[in-house]
């Protein structure tokens, strides 16, 4: 880079441009990891689509057009994914959510850890 020249001096090769995955992708690469035996699978009136393991400790919600509010609150329009695991006495759960256009490929790899590391008791 040269500090004596006025402007953006940066050559594009040291950038390292890349392409990088985005749009919402297909859904199904996300909803497809969960066995019926395991899990039970909700499409509401919306065509929200709600996952939730049978103890009912994991969550999935898919909100393609966003995630509706409470009593008193308007549309969450950018949140698309909810992820919750509850806790338990002793350790605290979490929750995560991701945009409408977080893509699917995105949201299927994070499942797939949380599934990997889901241990029968």
């Amino acid at each position: 880079m040269d500090a004596t020249q006025p402007g953006f001096a940066t050559p594009v090769a040291a950038l390292r441009l890349r392409s990088w995955k985005l749009g919402a992708g297909q859904a199904m690469e996300v909803v497809d990891q969960f066995s019926e035996a395991d899990f039970t699978h909700i499409v509401d009136d919306r065509a929200d689509v709600h996952v939730s393991s049978r103890d009912g400790r994991f969550y999935l919600g898919y909100f393609p057009n966003g995630r509706p509010g409470g009593a008193d609150e308007d549309w969450v329009t950018g949140e698309g994914w909810v992820i919750a695991v509850t806790g338990t006495a002793n350790v605290p759960g979490y929750r995560m959510s991701f945009g409408t256009e977080t893509p699917a490929e995105i949201i299927a790899a994070v499942v797939a850890q949380i599934l990997a590391t889901s241990r029968p008791l």
